[in-house]
């Protein structure tokens, strides 16, 4: 059986799991609400403070829905607590980012400044002027911001110029040599 799939996901005071028809699960926390719908096979039960995911039959599709739910319903019960959060890095000569309201606005070496709009529910907030945060209630919807930032000037592998995670490594290169 799913070792991640079986596992009970403990759900803290103060937040609220509604599961509807369909396996529509609604989660409210102090940090916000989360609806999702996931997949209709699997059975999922609230006894208690616990939510239990479990499966009809073993097909492969079964097993490999079976870790998955559990684990969304997990992010999703996590995200409205704690919230999440992406660091990320501007390295590079005259790179840097700046706040406007709502609008973030890097300078990374192009003719224009790039100016991205937070999304609906997420915020970025900079410390310093090369490292942005961005935090949400929505893992996904973090991860997906971020990658979208760090997409506007990757990391190049030769003066590790770009946006990178804080926690990401990037394999340098050896750049050319002269003739001698």
């Amino acid at each position: 059986m799913s070792r991640i799939g079986r596992m009970p996901i403990a759900v803290p005071a103060g937040v609220t799991v509604e599961i509807a028809e369909n396996n529509k699960v609604t989660v409210k926390g102090p940090k916000g609400t989360l609806v999702r719908v996931l997949p209709a096979e699997m059975d999922i039960k609230q006894e208690g403070s616990e939510i239990i995911v479990s499966r009809p039959n073993d097909l492969k599709k079964m097993k490999s829905l079976h870790g998955l739910t559990r684990t969304l319903i997990h992010n999703m019960v996590v995200g409205v607590t704690d919230g999440y959060e992406k660091k990320l890095e501007i390295n590079g000569v005259g790179y840097r980012a700046q706040k406007q309201g709502k609008k973030l606005v890097l300078s990374l070496g192009y003719s224009h400044p790039v100016e991205m709009e937070d999304p609906e529910g997420l915020e970025t907030v900079l410390d310093g002027t090369n490292i942005i945060i961005v935090k949400g209630i929505s893992k996904e919807a973090v991860g997906q911001y971020a990658a979208e930032i760090r997409a506007k000037r990757a990391p190049e592998p030769y003066k590790g110029k770009g946006i990178k995670y804080s926690d990401e490594v990037i394999r340098r290169k050896v750049g050319k040599t002269g003739k001698k």
